[in-house]
């Protein structure tokens, strides 16, 4: 197995040299200056490969070519942005990349109401609140229908957890839940969310699935031809968010787009954090059924608050995820392709991390600080060598 690294490219504060000091062989990244649904050209790609190169690093995994809105929607730059994507996928492959992440997540990306949770230890979390989401929903963004959504004991102790913030708390809590895609510096407003939610009014849940289906049976034959593994990231958190519907976040949801086209290529990226924020969804047993399709993994804990609809992110080996048993799967299916003369090894990454030590006077991009995503990787390779040696 591989072990890698998140880089969010030249501008971001965590190194390439902190990557390979934390082990790291592989680097997980994308050109994030690229709007979704634009051709990523051969020689950009070569550019950012030199120099993830120059630092004794290779580009292993992208993460992510980001799928624009109009595919999600199959808006009027459809067929030219699905155009665009195939060629992206042939430009990597013609580089040498052949495992490429995306989402089908609409209008936001990854959700958190806290960035910086105080945990017991002193180290600063992500976490997911519920009832803060309900107070942005119902009394900041001011959603259309968002009552339909909460229930009248959630309504009215949002307003009591809004009215005890102060502005600035309440600004943060804006920022926070509008924070665009990881990797850029993009805060939607409260305006834009409004509307590209509203632009999803008349898809629904059933909508969003078919639109999936056209979009892998559209890339996925060039992807194949190319011989690029797709590989969806699951939702996260893996439940509906301010109206929008959520179509991958349970064992069911990931069967179905699998069945979507017969390709290989069509895989997917097992996170155990987005996928383990529901209790309902059996991991390891996930992991086992999914192996063969699973091209690039997500390692990482969260822990539930079962005194209210609440998480957050714990530590790697803690939390509520049974990361030995699923790296024990792991290192079976590792196994299972190499008996079969699969060259590539699967590709992993410590996912996020808290901010611990000097991580705390550090700038990083929220969940990727560089000493927390040590520690993280550290502890994952520690569990690979033991079941490695006892599997």
């Amino acid at each position: 197995m591989e072990q890698t690294w998140r880089w969010f490219g030249p501008r971001d504060a965590v190194t390439l040299a902190d990557a390979r000091q934390a082990g790291a062989t592989g680097i997980v990244t994308a050109l994030h200056d690229i709007p979704p649904g634009e051709l990523w050209p051969v020689e950009a790609i070569r550019e950012r490969q030199n120099i993830v190169a120059a630092d004794g690093l290779t580009w292993s995994v992208v993460e992510s070519v980001n799928v624009s809105e109009d595919i999600k929607k199959r808006g009027p730059q459809w067929q030219r942005h699905i155009d665009n994507y195939r060629q992206t996928l042939r430009n990597l492959a013609a580089c040498g990349i052949s495992t490429v992440c995306y989402n089908f997540m609409p209008v936001l990306d990854w959700l958190r109401t806290d960035l910086e949770y105080p945990l017991p230890d002193g180290a600063l979390a992500l976490r997911f609140d519920a009832l803060s989401l309900a107070a942005f929903d119902l009394f900041i963004l001011q959603r259309p229908h968002a009552e339909s959504d909460w229930t009248t004991d959630q309504q009215r102790n949002a307003r009591v957890l809004l009215d005890a913030l102060s502005p600035s708390q309440q600004a943060t809590l804006t920022r926070t839940v509008l924070a665009g895609l990881p990797g850029t510096t993009e805060v939607y407003t409260l305006d834009y969310v409004r509307q590209a939610i509203a632009s999803y009014g008349d898809i629904g849940r059933d909508g969003l699935r078919a639109n999936l289906g056209e979009f892998l049976r559209a890339v996925c034959p060039a992807a194949e031809e190319a011989g690029v593994r797709l590989c969806i990231h699951p939702d996260d958190p893996p439940r509906p968010l301010l109206g929008l519907p959520r179509i991958a976040s349970t064992l069911a949801d990931l069967e179905f787009l699998l069945a979507q086209t017969p390709e290989p290529s069509n895989g997917i990226t097992f996170c155990s954090g987005s996928l383990g924020a529901r209790l309902d969804n059996p991991l390891v047993d996930m992991i086992r059924r999914l192996a063969p399709r699973i091209y690039f993994v997500h390692l990482r804990s969260t822990k539930q608050e079962p005194d209210r609809d609440a998480f957050h992110e714990a530590p790697h080996l803690a939390g509520d995820v049974n990361i030995v048993g699923l790296m024990k799967e792991l290192v079976l299916e590792q196994r299972r392709r190499t008996a079969a003369g699969d060259p590539i090894p699967i590709p992993f990454r410590a996912d996020h991390g808290n901010k611990i030590l000097t991580d705390l006077e550090r700038t990083a991009v929220p969940g990727y600080p560089a000493v927390g995503r040590l520690k993280g990787l550290a502890e994952l390779r520690g569990v690979l060598t033991a079941v490695e040696a006892l599997a």
